[in-house]
């Protein structure tokens, strides 16, 4: 069954593009608005308080600025473009105004850049940006105003540098969490198949085997098919949903299907026990309140289990199932009474079986061991965690 999809990359691709979304978009835009607002166009007003003509030519380029960074998540580089030139412009206007707070509206539209844009974008952008210090150096301030001109674009674009680190890192973390989603889905869909398969087509050929003599056991044999068929295809339905949109449709089949889980291992061993082998379960301690990760873990590795039993074990007739709830650990056994055939090991049955058991003890913490028993047979043995799952 192929798993990959192109809908997990979907998700992704707006902020690979450096796209915000519509909400971010506009808390970015008021955050920055106002912090323009509050300390350039503060120091405008105070600079300007006794040049009329200036001030109001000065007050309309900041509403300018704050304007265009409305659209800084969307075109970065040309608002940065806007912003430096009316920077510069009030600067010129009402040289009172510090150089470095002149350009501030600036130095936002360059920390988002650097955020949003390749790293090469941002660097020619931060060089751009370090070419008027000479005239914070020039224009009385000296060496410090320089320096404080420097080090705050400097500032600006490491803050957009942290800031695209961490969203790479989200972004690291969400594919990562999609992939092993991917593979626990990939891990249920071949425990429900297997197993299910398996058990219809020993139930196929014991049919055909008493179909003439016996038409009434084939006939049970045959409806015993059509019953682990339909339980396939739905646990097939719940499982392949999860790559759908339909929420509410997910949600609804969960409620008609019950999950699998220890309460239902009885019915599991009894699609084994169609087939004509002898199951014996048994249950020690209280399986009621087990977490769910584990209640399911559980259910899993006796399915496949006992899948395994069907398919490989040679000459089996019976097997036995031991689920032991302890205060910490629940330890579950599985042991068929078949021939152990030379080269049936722990890495029998085609590999993703075993591993897949090993697998699923191994996320909640367990342990499991499965191989042939010294007087005949096959084992498989798992301890889980109760606690701290």
């Amino acid at each position: 069954m192929e798993l990959s999809s192109s809908q997990p990359e979907d998700a992704f691709t707006g902020e690979a593009r450096g796209e915000l979304s519509l909400r971010a978009a506009r808390a970015l835009w008021w955050g920055s608005a106002g912090l323009v607002l509050g300390v350039l166009g503060t120091s405008v007003l105070v600079a300007g308080a006794e040049h009329g003509r200036r001030l109001a030519v000065a007050v309309a380029l900041v509403l300018v600025q704050v304007c265009a960074l409305r659209w800084q998540a969307r075109a970065p580089v040309a608002v940065l473009a806007v912003n430096a030139a009316t920077g510069l412009a009030v600067w010129a206007l009402l040289p009172a105004v510090s150089l470095t707070g002149a350009l501030l509206a600036a130095q936002v539209s360059l920390c988002v850049l650097s955020a949003l844009r390749p790293r090469r974008v941002s660097v020619r952008a931060l060089v751009a940006m370090c070419l008027p210090g000479p005239l914070a150096f020039g224009a009385g301030g000296g060496p410090t105003g320089l320096a404080v001109y420097l080090l705050a674009v400097v500032l600006a674009w490491t803050a957009g540098q942290w800031r695209a680190a961490q969203r790479a890192r989200t972004r690291a973390e969400l594919r990562r969490a999609v992939m092993e989603e991917r593979g626990r889905i990939a891990r249920e869909v071949h425990d429900v198949v297997a197993h299910t398969l398996s058990v219809m087509v020993i139930q196929a050929g014991a049919a055909d085997d008493v179909f003439v003599r016996r038409p009434e056991q084939a006939r049970e044999a045959l409806r015993a098919i059509e019953t682990g068929a339909r339980s396939a295809l739905g646990e097939l339905r719940l499982l392949l949903r999860a790559f759908g949109p339909d929420e509410g449709a997910n949600e609804a089949a969960q409620q008609r299907e019950p999950a699998p889980s220890l309460a239902r291992l009885d019915e599991l061993a009894d699609t084994v026990r169609a087939t004509g082998m002898t199951v014996h379960v048994h249950r020690e301690g209280a399986t009621a309140g087990l977490p769910a990760a584990v209640d399911l873990a559980v259910y899993r590795i006796v399915q496949e289990a006992l899948t395994n039993t069907l398919r490989h074990a040679v000459g089996a007739d019976e097997v036995s199932v031991r689920v032991t709830a302890e205060r910490e650990y629940v330890k579950v056994t599985v042991v068929d009474n078949g021939v152990t055939p030379q080269g049936r090991s722990a890495g029998a049955g085609g590999g993703r079986g075993l591993l897949g058991m090993k697998e699923r003890a191994r996320l909640v913490g367990g342990s499991l061991r499965a191989g042939p028993l010294s007087g005949g047979g096959f084992e498989v043995a798992a301890r889980l965690p109760v606690e701290g799952v």
